[in-house]
């Protein structure tokens, strides 16, 4: 009668102990767990909670639309003399000029000769890729930047690797929730928050591929050799 392999012989197969692989795998997620708490910190780091003049004049200012107040903070640096021009990136297609005027009802004359609407751009890449041509058309060496402190770290990321060559100054636009109530106390803005910085990861993540050779995701926004001339952006009352 045979007798079963012994497990201490010499011959005995190899079984890796269930234990190491274990704690291996628990090992590796706490890492990743932390590094990512530890991102996020260093995220919300670089978020304003007050609103900072820039420090100094541009070329132009761009806006990227989709939260409140961005639009009518960028129309008072524009006022101020911050910038010559007015990129206004991100604007819905069905949304006529009145649409825009009537919510600026201070602005007409600056509407009619200083700011132009972007429709095309419909995420922060995109809105990269419009700004991109808009500020080549003219020349610009330097942009003010406006969008949400939220926003700021991504659009940044976006921006600077579409125009390495244009400066940016950032101008964060603090909303009336945040300053009204910490971040922390309000779930919707936690996920917000969580949402963003996840964001702000993969695009850190594809610009650094993209810069050492291994562009995953072309730039959509660029056309090929051979097509019709890019889409320009219309000013506010077509002129």
């Amino acid at each position: 009668m045979s007798l079963p392999p012994d497990d201490n012989s010499p011959n005995a197969p190899a079984v890796p102990p269930r234990g190491w692989l274990r704690a291996t795998i628990v090992a590796v997620l706490a890492t990743l767990f932390v590094g990512a708490g530890v991102g996020f910190i260093g995220f919300l780091s670089q978020l304003h909670g007050v609103e900072i003049k820039p420090a100094r004049n541009a070329d132009g200012i761009v806006v990227l639309t989709g939260g409140s107040s961005r639009v009518s903070d960028a129309m008072e640096l524009l006022a101020g003399g911050y910038g010559k021009r007015l990129l206004i990136s991100g604007v819905h297609p069905t949304s006529a000029v009145s649409d825009i005027s009537r919510s600026l009802p201070d602005n007409q004359s600056l509407l009619g000769c200083c700011v132009d609407l972007d429709r095309s751009a419909v995420n922060t890449r995109s809105n990269a890729a419009e700004t991109r041509r808009w500020a080549r058309e003219r020349g610009f060496k330097s942009l003010i930047v406006v969008t949400s402190n939220y926003h700021m770290p991504r659009a940044i990321v976006e921006l600077s690797h579409a125009m390495p060559d244009i400066q940016l100054i950032p101008f964060a636009v603090v909303g009336d929730k945040w300053r009204d109530e910490p971040w922390w106390t309000s779930g919707a803005t936690f996920r917000l928050l969580l949402s963003e910085y996840a964001k702000y990861v993969a695009a850190e993540v594809r610009v650094r591929l993209a810069d050492a050779g291994l562009d995953l995701v072309p730039d959509f926004a660029e056309q090929p050799t051979g097509s019709p001339g890019p889409h320009r952006p219309a000013t506010a009352l077509a002129n």
